[in-house]
């Protein structure tokens, strides 16, 4: 008597599943990828919700192990590519101004903009770093090293300059984008975000937050750019409106402001001090370059000091922050594809003997750029380069997480422009 039995699935149907499994999860890891690329808010809510779930190191991990994978992609596809220039620097003998709006990845100037750098382009400049070249005459795009204006609204002569270098010979793609600040004829302001860096000190728990420039400030702000790190992150210290919200440690290197005007980069221990004239400063990790000396850190592999615990030698975005020799220039540099010592040379070559790292990753190291949006006087956030993530309103109507800073002009003696 024939037994029944109950037929196995062929495997061609398992193989089905297998391949449509695979499929889907492939479309939305690709999906993840693009939306963190894409969104200022998708990267911070994705590495957050992960390190909730998975801890921080592990994340950590997982971090260094994609972005691995991407350097690797941009190795094979791209190595044929060209270092690129993002923005016209104008010939030997054109006069050196040009408004922010007119850059390339920055859309158009409008008339009062082209009226007004026609303006300046008739007075001496307030201050104008030194060129510096290309960190690689062979390795570099037009402009590299070379300073380019910067105008912004009511203003009549450039308070800011920016330049860019391409400072990885193995990468093109590696870019090094830098802003230079007056400090002379600008104020530079730190403001805490809603949530980091989380206070460590009972003193601040009841700070209040207010998380976005103040809005009486709104009308003549000028910029704005990223802060540090968590304070999971290594617990870098953080001052402002009188009180510390992060203890600061010895060995971090700080960025302070004075009383006096003046601004100082260096390791908190040899700055500790000053503290009683400071009106604000925020810490990162220990300094990558000090006194015109990179940090011996930079020098060994799988160092973790430069992006909280991801390693050092990590091909990620990252931002930092340093003065030239006077103190009278404030450096800021957001980056595309570098390491830690690669972002450290980079300002080394700039002129920058101290080198304060801010913050690393995709969505977080960010420069903006405030115009006017309509006739209402409205203002609008513009990125100092393409690819760079942020929206309309950052720091202005909408709270920011995170903390930053924003520029303002000195008001004594500073030439104003008619509103354009």
């Amino acid at each position: 008597m024939p037994t029944s039995s109950r037929n196995p699935s062929p495997p061609r149907r398992w193989g089905r599943w297998l391949s449509i499994l695979f499929a889907a999860g492939v479309g939305a890891l690709a999906a993840l990828w693009v939306a963190v690329h894409t969104f200022d808010w998708a990267g911070p809510l994705v590495a957050n919700s992960l390190r909730s779930v998975i801890g921080v190191d592990n994340v950590a991990a997982l971090e260094d192990f994609v972005y691995g994978i991407e350097d690797r992609v941009n190795r094979f596809s791209r190595r044929s590519e060209a270092p690129k220039a993002y923005w016209r620097v104008p010939a030997v003998g054109v006069p050196k101004v040009k408004s922010v709006l007119g850059s390339a990845g920055t859309g158009g100037a409008g008339a009062a903009g082209a009226a007004e750098a026609a303006r300046v382009g008739q007075d001496r400049p307030a201050f104008r770093p030194t060129d510096v070249g290309p960190m690689h005459q062979s390795w570099s795009a037009p402009g590299d090293g070379e300073w380019v204006p910067i105008l912004t609204r009511g203003v009549r002569q450039p308070l800011m300059f920016k330049t860019l270098l391409h400072p990885d010979e193995s990468r093109s793609w590696a870019e090094l984008f830098v802003v230079a600040l007056d400090l002379e004829r600008l104020d530079v302001r730190l403001v805490a975000g809603s949530k980091e860096p989380q206070a460590n000190n009972k003193a601040a728990e009841s700070y209040q937050r207010l998380a976005k420039i103040p809005e009486p400030e709104q009308a003549s702000v000028l910029a704005a750019f990223n802060g540090g790190f968590m304070t999971e992150h290594g617990g870098w210290g953080m001052f402002t409106d009188g009180i510390s919200l992060v203890t600061p440690r010895d060995n971090g290197c700080a960025l302070f402001a004075y009383e006096d005007g003046s601004f100082k980069i260096g390791t908190f221990s040899t700055l500790r001090a000053t503290v009683p004239d400071a009106v604000w400063y925020r810490q990162g990790p220990e300094c990558m370059a000090e006194n015109g000396k990179l940090h011996p850190g930079l020098l060994a592999s799988h160092v973790r000091k430069w992006g909280a615990t991801l390693d050092g030698e990590t091909v990620i975005r990252r931002s930092a922050v340093a003065l030239d020799r006077t103190g009278k220039i404030l450096f800021f540099a957001i980056t595309n594809h570098t390491t830690a010592p690669v972002l450290a040379r980079g300002m080394l070559h700039i002129g920058s003997p101290t080198v304060l790292q801010m913050d690393v990753n995709w969505s977080y190291p960010k420069f903006v750029l405030f115009e006017k949006d309509d006739p209402n006087g409205k203002l609008k956030a513009l990125a100092l380069a393409s690819g760079f993530e942020f929206s309309d309103d950052e720091y202005l109507r909408k709270r920011s997480i995170r903390d930053f800073f924003y520029v303002l002009p000195k008001q004594p003696g500073l030439p104003k422009a008619e509103s354009p």
